[in-house]
């Protein structure tokens, strides 16, 4: 989107125009963001009908300066602009927007989308001089929708300078991590007014609250309104939003195929991992019924145990014979309680993990034996054991710590403490998603988890045809 005022290229004499009053420029911003708006196309936005001669006009000038297809649409903001048809009805457009030194905003900064980029906008009208930009990170980011999504603070930060300066060079922009939701607005004296949404004007009258504790004038607090998000899903939000987009990343591939000349093509081996209650099991059976060759691993991890198998032995010897039953199996309790949290837990796994990695491996063979194109190896342990060598892609499932807790309570029986000191022996969601190509959780209903399967199948079967002959 570029804004090119000062033409006047209608009526009689065409020469120089004002350019419009900034309420008009943020009605129009809106609509032309609404229209690149949550999927992150161009944004664009004409007006009604066939093109006048003014539109086709822009269209050519945009075209010829600003290397831009002639089909792009064009808006002409001028003195007969009817403004943002979904704006306030009590908002004069050619109303004077009160102007600021110094003016704060704050937010997550995720992705930037077109609701981010009207409130930008409408921050560089409002600022003459500074504008302070807060960017969530550390604790305020942990109970947001798919935290282990969120792009880096550094990305998010420097995508948002970008912006910035390219709307309003002139500006002096403080971008700054926030570890709380006030930062410098309740400590800056300087600060003059506070850009908020709808939904967080109670946090605007909460740091005005305290700037009063603290001996200094309220901000004055200026409103943008939410923008809708008319293609979002029955799981997302109404509002554009960047929770929305990192919804939409789920089952799609976050990082390219790991690329191993030792590993056949066929079959295509998935590894399937997560944490204990992240509904790795369900996402396992679902693409059984899409055709994959699913191997359990922890099916394998019970029988190397078996008397006869190909850890027995080695484990009876390194752990004494008071780790059986009185039948000879391997009593799994007594030795889990030898091991957990010590020391020997890894003497324990250098004997077994190889050895079902052994027969994962058979299994794969099997696969192929049986002409199986996509093979699923779901073994929750698949990164701390080094198995994603065996594996052409890993696949996560993941889910908040306090749903996890809820599911291992229930299916259990154990308690919360308990249920949160087995999850915190674990791998962390962020460590594995970084290792990941792609990303699913089971958040949400059955059928949306089938959804995001679906689409996560159906983008793999892309990725594995044959590129068409040129």
């Amino acid at each position: 989107v570029h804004l090119q005022p000062g033409l006047r290229l209608g009526g009689p004499a065409a020469g120089p125009a004002a350019p419009p009053r900034a309420p008009r420029c943020c009605g129009s911003g809106r609509a032309l963001h609404a229209g690149g708006g949550a999927g992150g196309g161009p944004a664009s936005c004409s007006a009604p009908g066939p093109p006048e001669p003014v539109q086709l006009g822009l269209q050519r000038l945009a075209a010829a300066v600003y290397g831009c297809p002639p089909s792009l649409p064009a808006m002409l903001l001028g003195e007969d602009t009817a403004g943002d048809p979904d704006g306030d009805p009590e908002q004069d457009p050619d109303a004077t927007l009160p102007e600021f030194l110094d003016v704060a905003v704050g937010g997550t900064f995720d992705r930037l989308h077109g609701a981010h980029r009207l409130l930008l906008s409408a921050c560089c009208l409002l600022a003459r001089r500074r504008l302070l930009a807060g960017v969530a990170d550390g604790d305020l980011l942990r109970h947001k929708v798919l935290p282990e999504l969120i792009e880096p603070y550094e990305l998010r930060a420097a995508k948002l300078r970008e912006f910035l300066e390219d709307v309003k060079p002139s500006l002096c922009y403080d971008i700054v991590p926030l570890a709380d939701p006030f930062g410098p607005s309740i400590t800056d004296p300087d600060l003059q007014c506070l850009v908020v949404s709808e939904e967080t004007r109670r946090g605007g009258e909460a740091v005005n609250k305290k700037r009063l504790e603290n001996g200094l004038p309220e901000l004055a607090l200026h409103e943008i309104q939410l923008m809708k998000d008319p293609d979002h899903s029955q799981n997302e939000e109404e509002k554009i939003s960047s929770s929305s987009l990192r919804q939409r990343l789920l089952g799609t591939l976050l990082q390219p195929p790991r690329q191993d000349l030792a590993l056949p093509l066929r079959p295509y081996v998935i590894g399937l991992t997560g944490g204990t209650g992240s509904g790795k099991t369900s996402i396992a059976r679902i693409l059984g019924d899409l055709g994959a060759f699913v191997i359990d691993a922890d099916k394998l991890g019970h029988a190397v145990y078996v008397p006869g198998g190909p850890a027995y032995e080695p484990v009876v010897a390194a752990f004494g014979a008071e780790i059986l039953n009185t039948d000879g199996t391997i009593n799994r309790k007594v030795l889990g309680a030898k091991v957990f949290g010590n020391q020997r837990l890894k003497s324990l796994t250098d004997i077994v993990w190889p050895e079902i990695a052994q027969m994962a491996k058979d299994r794969v063979r099997e696969a192929d034996a049986q002409g199986k194109a996509v093979c699923v190896l779901d073994a929750a342990v698949l990164l701390e054991a080094g198995w994603q060598d065996m594996v052409h892609e890993v696949w996560t499932a993941i889910i908040p710590e306090d749903e996890a807790v809820r599911r291992i309570v229930a299916r259990d029986g154990l308690s919360e403490e308990a249920a949160r000191r087995r999850l915190q022996s674990q791998m962390t969601n962020r460590q594995r998603v970084e290792q990941s190509q792609v990303v699913l959780c089971t958040l949400w209903e059955p059928d949306i988890t089938r959804q995001q399967v679906q689409k996560a199948w159906d983008l793999l079967q892309q990725r594995l045809s044959p590129e068409p002959s040129p």
